[in-house]
């Protein structure tokens, strides 16, 4: 992972903006049955401990601070009571989102030092998505939500892939490095200047 590799992974039109999550994380997750719930709040504890981050039960603040919505149809964010007050101009979000057919969004919050204070994160179980594991979408959607990825951090090459030996869908061990020198204690919890790739990548060859 070269200091130019890992500013592509968070480029923001065009700038570079990195952001890990600034206080513990309290999911709640809606449209899926027990089972699932378990399979993906699995997953999130998976990645948290891998960066070496905190859960909780509770922010003081918020209550809970990542919410993630799984469903078949965009259209049915617009019937989520208050989601409006919490995403600006959520009609005019789900209609481009029908538009160019997109399985997933995620919105962040960010705190005065620039650090994740919340996350919505919207799953639309379709387009190929429906005919995946629990356990590969459930550990896509936490490898995404626990960093501010760039917007095409992802698109060409998943964060996933599949163990050599046994078949099972593991986190890249590449980007699994990048999580773990995010979170590293010495590093800023958001960066905005490309010298801080250079500083991940240093950490990542360790």
């Amino acid at each position: 992972m070269t200091p130019e590799t890992i500013e592509a992974l968070f480029q923001h039109g065009g700038h570079y903006h990195f952001a890990r999550w600034g206080r513990p994380i309290v999911p709640v997750v809606f449209g899926v049955e027990d089972a699932t719930l378990s399979v993906v709040k699995g997953a999130l504890e998976a990645v948290v401990g891998l960066a070496g981050h905190k859960m909780a039960d509770h922010d003081p603040e918020l209550g809970a601070n990542c919410m993630i919505f799984f469903f078949t149809e965009w259209s049915e964010l617009l019937g989520v009571p208050n989601l409006g007050a919490m995403i600006p101009d959520l009609e005019a979000l789900v209609a481009r989102l029908q538009k160019v057919g997109a399985t997933q969004y995620r919105a962040f919050r960010f705190d005065d030092a620039g650090a994740i204070q919340a996350a919505f994160v919207f799953v639309r179980m379709g387009g190929g998505l429906e005919e995946m594991s629990a356990e590969t979408v459930a550990l896509g959607q936490a490898v995404q939500l626990v960093l501010d990825w760039g917007e095409g951090a992802f698109a060409e090459r998943s964060p996933l892939a599949l163990h050599p030996e046994g078949g099972a869908v593991i986190l890249r061990p590449e980007i699994a490095a990048v999580i773990r020198a995010a979170y590293d204690p010495v590093m800023p919890a958001a960066a905005r200047d490309v010298s801080h790739a250079h500083r991940l990548a240093a950490r990542v060859a360790l």
